[in-house]
């Protein structure tokens, strides 16, 4: 039986934002949850996020046996791990903190399970530096929220094995993730440095008096957003270079791009800089709450999904 089969029982240790999220995917999986916090309210704020979710959980589509009944809180770490088959950790973002945090996970859950970590600012050679199993943790880090966007950026340390890679990434997309795999650590992973070099770019146009912070928003999501939504930036050159493809593209078309890219700015963020991006997002918000807008942006991007899907391009 290969590893993603044999998960049945899945432990996440920490319910912040993400760990909710992950215990509200995995519950709508199927699988049995155990939730580890020691804060005073965790368990009020997990059950009542699950309950929110669970409407668009089900839009989307439940797995069977999937019941928010199969969810079980507790404090006591070792109680928490001494079962699980998958492991999927959200706890803070320090270095001194998170080696043994890890260890202590390592410590108690059972050696046939993947160890992984939701970090998006460590690596794992520091998350796995204190593990006496360091081959069987890995970076598991999605993008938020992971119960709505399919994205996991896997990644393991020096002393990760190749299969406990592989088995992550197959489980990964056995549940409806879309894993990729990173072949080297770098700040940030992948996805949040595409981010990154787009709002850097964002910034400098805005700053340099080119474009309000509204206008700016729109260009790319009216734009190339878009497109994004249905396939990366290289498919897409593909189909920009007409009917000579990819090829046409990178002997006609590459060249000009490079000199362009050349021209890229960068902007200098101060304090002036912030208050117009703040100035320009309430205006561009209107008046509607985070959470409103975070609602339209959840059924947006599940109807998408399923359109995707129906064309072929999932």
């Amino acid at each position: 039986m290969s590893f993603a089969k044999s998960v049945k029982r899945i432990t996440i240790v920490g319910t912040g934002v993400i760990g909710s999220s992950w215990a509200a995917l995995y519950l709508a999986r199927g699988f049995d949850v155990t939730a580890v916090d020691t804060a005073s309210d965790a368990e009020d704020n997990l059950r009542t996020y699950v309950q929110q979710e669970w409407p668009i959980l089900e839009q989307i589509g439940l797995s069977s046996g999937a019941s928010r009944d199969r969810l079980t809180f507790t404090t006591d770490m070792q109680q928490a791990l001494h079962l699980a088959d998958f492991v999927q950790e959200n706890g803070p973002e320090r270095p001194d903190f998170k080696a043994k945090f890890f260890a202590e996970i390592d410590r108690y859950a059972p050696e046939r399970a993947i160890l992984a970590s939701s970090s998006s600012g460590l690596t794992m050679d520091v998350i796995q530096a204190e593990c006496a199993h360091p081959e069987r943790c890995v970076i598991g880090h999605p993008f938020n929220p992971p119960h709505i966007i399919p994205l996991v950026e896997v990644v393991g340390g020096a002393k990760t094995s190749e299969q406990t890679i592989e088995n992550a990434m197959a489980f990964y997309d056995a549940i409806g993730k879309k894993a990729i795999r990173l072949h080297r650590s770098l700040p940030g992973h992948v996805a949040n440095r595409l981010q990154a070099a787009l709002y850097k770019e964002m910034l400098y146009l805005v700053q340099q008096g080119v474009i309000s912070v509204e206008d700016c928003d729109a260009a790319v999501s009216f734009g190339p957003g878009l497109r994004w939504g249905c396939m990366g930036q290289s498919l897409q050159w593909h189909l920009g270079g007409g009917s000579g493809g990819i090829r046409h593209f990178m002997e006609h078309l590459m060249d000009p791009l490079v000199g362009l890219m050349n021209s890229l700015g960068t902007p200098y963020v101060d304090d002036s800089l912030k208050q117009t991006i703040i100035s320009g997002v309430f205006k561009e918000a209107d008046g509607r709450s985070v959470a409103a807008l975070t609602e339209n942006e959840n059924q947006v991007m599940v109807a998408l999904q399923a359109l995707r899907k129906d064309h072929g391009l999932l």
